[in-house]
């Protein structure tokens, strides 16, 4: 079976990826506030609270939430958690790592970014993890290159994650993003390189990798939403919307 769409993928002018960028600029401000009070003992609640006011003081609208009736504007997934946590008023606690999923709206297009956040003092393995899924993110952000097929991209952060020791979510993947939050294709964080769709200036890639240190199997709780790795082992994950250029890969957010 094809693991990638079939799809044809939307090819943005330059205009529309500036309209992009500056939406990426507010969510690139928007995440490093939200981080930045990232302290054990705030309810996650807050952090969410403070997101909306700063994506719609700025003329952006929340791209989650109402999102197949998703509660809230942010996903705050906190250690065995991979992804959709939803925000409440569980607090967090020293040695905790937070994954912050933040998406936006504005002028007619959406952005969407991620980052896992230390709180206090993590322990060591919890370190390592976060380090290699902020690599590994940054080493799939290199392959976005002209001409090179998105396995390629893909087999390079399964190859990086898998030889540091830790496993890669198969389940949930990266996805093409412009005037709507997911467009064509998907995008895998594990395949072989030389196959899928070839990769093309205009393109847009929403590039996440999620990791865990254990199994790379998941389960979803029963709220339906948030995703937890099956043996309870810690989980990380960054994302940034990202264009295909003539040159060099774009990083709108």
């Amino acid at each position: 079976m094809n693991q990638y769409d079939d799809t044809v993928i939307e090819i943005k002018s330059i205009d529309e990826l500036h309209v992009m960028q500056r939406a990426g600029q507010l969510l690139h401000e928007v995440v490093a506030k939200i981080t930045r009070g990232m302290q054990p003992g705030i309810p996650t609640i807050k952090l969410d609270e403070m997101a909306r006011a700063l994506i719609e003081k700025d003329g952006g609208r929340p791209a989650f939430l109402g999102y197949r009736d998703y509660p809230a504007t942010i996903c705050v997934s906190i250690n065995e958690e991979i992804v959709h946590g939803i925000p409440s008023m569980r607090r967090l606690r020293d040695g905790d790592i937070v994954s912050i999923d933040v998406g936006l709206f504005k002028n007619g297009f959406y952005v969407d970014k991620a980052v896992t956040v230390m709180v206090g003092k993590v322990a060591p393995s919890g370190q390592r993890l976060v380090q290699v899924t902020e690599e590994a993110l940054r080493i799939g952000i290199n392959m976005a290159r002209p001409n090179k097929r998105l396995g390629d991209l893909s087999a390079a952060i399964q190859a990086y994650v898998e030889a540091a020791g830790f496993s890669i979510v198969r389940e949930y993947t990266g996805h093409g993003i412009g005037r709507k939050i997911h467009e064509p294709p998907q995008i895998p964080n594990f395949g072989k390189a030389g196959s899928g769709p070839r990769l093309q200036p205009g393109m847009v890639l929403a590039i996440e990798p999620m990791v865990n240190i254990g199994t790379w199997k998941t389960v979803t709780l029963d709220d339906q939403w948030t995703v937890v790795t099956a043996d309870g082992k810690l989980s990380a994950h960054f994302e940034h919307t990202v264009a295909v250029t003539d040159n060099e890969p774009w990083i709108l957010t």
